[in-house]
C-alpha cells in the first residue's frame, strides 16, 4: 500500500496530523504557530514516500504557551522558549547529528543578567526616552528657567532613572517567579515600560495573586523612598524637581498597573480572585480580560475628555490644537495595548486549555526498522507493507541508532531510490530526540523544544521502540485543537 498522510486524531495512518509546541510568553504578546506546509497526498502516491511534514529549513515552532503574567504595562509569560517564542531554527537539509540549539531569544541591547535572567533594552525605548527628555525638559523650563540647555541633560537623566524604576518593577515580579520555581525567560524594557516574560503559570491563584501584586507593591514602595528624599533637599532646586518627579511617576505606575483588566497586573489580581472563587482558571482569564477590554474602551474615551475638562490639573482652554491631538494619539495607544493584551490572554488560556489533547502515543507514526545498509527502495516496500510512516535505522542487535528524514527521503529520485542507503538520509539520535509515549500536553511540549527536531523517537517506558513523532504532526494537531471552541 502507498504511504500516505494518516487521517487526524490516528496512529499508524489514524494519527492526527500534529501541530507545534507552545512557547510560554506571560500573557501580553502571542505567539502563532507557523503554518504547516507540506507536499499533497498524491504527489507523494506517486513518489512512494511518506508525506513531508515540513521542509528541514522550515522546521516547525512551538507556539506560545499561556502562561499569565503580570508586567508593566502588559506583563507577559514568555512566549517561546522554545519556542513558541519568536524564534526560528533552521535545520540542515543535508548533515547529520543533533540539531542545532536555538539560541538565546534577544530583545534588543543587552544590559546584564540580574538573577541569571537577561534585561534588554528594546529599540523603542530609545524613542520613549527621548520624548521624555523632550517634555520634561519643557516642564523644567518653566520650573527652573535658569538651567537653560542643560534642562535638556537634567531630563534625560530622569528619563533613565524612570526606567530603572521600572526595571525594579519587573525585577520583583522575576524574583517571586523565581521564588515559586517559574522559569523567567528574559525582561524587556521597551514602549510604555517593560515586560517580564515567565514561561509556566503559577500553580494556585493565591501564587498567581501574589506574583501579580509585586510589581505595583515595589512602584508604590520607590514612590515612598523618592518621597521621602524629596523632604531632605531644598524644593524649586533640581534634586528636589527630580525626586518629585520620580515619586509621582512610580505612583503612576502602581495606580495604572493596579486598573484590575488584563493584561495589566490588577488584571491578574483579579484573575486570581475569580479562579480561587470559581475554582476553574479560564473563568478567571474570560472575566479579567472583558474587563480588560471594557478599561481599553474607557481609556480610548475617558483620558482625552479628562484632559479637555481640566480634571487632570489643566486649564481647559490651554488644551486645544496639539496638545489635544497628542492626548487623543496617547490615549489610542494605551487603549490598543490593553485591548490588544487582554485578546492575547484570552488565546494563551484556550490554548492551554487544549494543551492536555497533546499526546504522544495518539500522535505517534508507526515506524519500520531498518539496518543503515538497507536500500531507500527495499525500506520504502517494508513500510508500505508494514502500513507504517517512518523508518528507524537500527544495529543489528535492534538498538536504534537515528531516524530517516521524511524530507530526505522525498528528495531522492525514484529510480535512484534502490542505490542510496537508508543510513544517508538519516539523523543521528541525540537523548533529546528520544521522548516517552506518555508524554502529553505540556510535558510533552517542554519536551520537544528542549531539543528542536523534525522528528523524535517515541520509546515505551521498557525501552522498546514505539513509533516516530513529526513535529509536523504536533503543529497541525495544536492547531486542530485551537480552532475548537472551548
Amino acid at each position: 500500500m502507498p504511504w500516505t498522510a494518516p487521517a487526524p486524531g490516528q496512529r499508524d495512518g489514524d494519527g492526527p496530523q500534529g501541530d507545534t509546541h507552545p512557547d510560554r510568553a506571560y500573557a501580553s504578546g502571542p505567539h502563532s504557530a507557523p503554518a504547516p506546509g507540506r507536499p499533497e497526498a498524491d504527489r507523494l502516491h506517486k513518489a512512494h514516500a511518506p508525506a513531508p511534514g515540513s521542509g528541514d529549513q522550515n522546521r516547525p515552532q512551538p507556539p506560545p504557551a499561556p502562561a499569565p503574567g503580570t508586567g508593566h504595562p502588559n506583563h507577559r509569560p514568555a512566549p517561546s522558549a522554545p519556542a513558541h517564542g519568536n524564534r526560528h531554527l533552521a535545520h540542515s537539509a543535508h548533515g547529520k547529528g543533533p540539531a542545532p540549539q536555538r539560541p538565546e531569544p534577544r530583545g534588543g541591547l543587552l544590559m546584564g543578567r540580574p538573577f541569571g535572567v537577561p534585561v534588554y533594552v528594546a529599540p523603542s525605548w530609545f524613542l520613549v526616552a527621548a520624548l521624555i527628555t523632550w517634555v520634561f525638559g519643557g516642564q523644567l523650563e518653566r520650573v527652573l528657567p535658569e538651567l537653560g540647555a542643560a534642562r535638556y541633560l537634567v531630563s534625560l537623566f530622569f528619563a533613565v532613572a524612570f526606567y530603572a524604576s521600572v526595571l525594579v518593577h519587573e525585577l520583583a515580579h522575576t524574583v517571586a517567579a523565581l521564588r515559586f520555581k517559574l522559569p523567567v525567560r528574559r525582561i524587556q524594557l521597551q514602549f510604555f515600560g517593560g515586560v517580564s516574560e515567565i514561561e509556566k503559570e503559577a500553580e494556585t491563584p493565591g501564587r498567581e495573586f501574589v506574583l501579580a501584586f509585586v510589581g505595583p507593591l515595589l512602584s508604590l514602595v520607590l514612590a515612598g523612598v523618592f518621597y521621602a528624599a524629596a523632604q531632605t533637599v531644598e524644593p524649586g532646586t533640581v534634586p528636589g524637581v527630580l525626586l518629585a518627579g520620580l515619586m509621582i511617576s512610580n505612583l503612576i505606575v502602581a495606580a495604572f498597573n493596579l486598573l484590575p483588566g488584563l493584561p495589566l497586573d490588577g488584571g491578574r489580581m483579579l484573575r486570581a480572585v475569580v479562579w480561587k472563587i470559581t475554582g476553574k482558571p479560564m473563568k478567571g482569564t474570560i472575566a479579567a480580560a472583558w474587563v480588560g477590554r471594557a478599561l481599553a474602551v474607557s481609556v480610548l474615551i475617558g483620558l482625552p475628555l479628562l484632559t479637555q475638562s481640566g480634571a487632570l490639573g489643566t486649564n481647559a482652554v490651554d488644551n486645544v490644537g496639539m496638545d489635544t491631538v497628542l492626548d487623543a494619539l496617547l490615549a489610542a495607544i494605551l487603549a490598543a495595548i490593553i485591548w490588544t493584551g487582554a485578546g492575547n490572554s484570552l488565546r494563551m488560556a484556550r490554548l492551554r486549555e487544549h494543551l492536555p489533547e497533546l499526546r504522544a502515543r495518539a500522535l505517534t507514526r508507526r515506524a519500520v526498522p531498518v539496518e543503515s545498509d538497507t536500500p531507500l527502495s527495499e525500506a520504502l516496500r517494508r513500510a508500505n507493507a508494514a502500513g507504517a510512516r517512518a523508518l528507524v535505522v537500527v544495529d543489528p542487535d535492534g538498538k536504534p541508532l537515528s531516524l530517516v528524514r521524511e524530507a530526505a527521503i522525498v528528495g531522492v529520485p525514484e529510480h535512484r531510490r534502490p542505490w542510496v542507503a537508508v543510513s544517508g538520509l538519516a539523523q543521528d539520535l541525540t537523548d533529546g530526540m528520544r521522548v516517552s509515549a506518555e508524554l502529553s500536553g505540556e510535558e510533552l511540549l517542554d519536551a520537544l523544544r528542549a531539543t528542536p527536531a523534525t522528528e523524535y523517537l517515541v520509546v515505551e517506558e521498557t525501552g522498546e521502540i514505539y513509533g516516530v513523532l513529526s513535529a509536523a504532526d504536533v503543529e497541525r494537531a495544536f492547531v486542530k485543537a485551537m480552532a475548537r471552541p472551548s
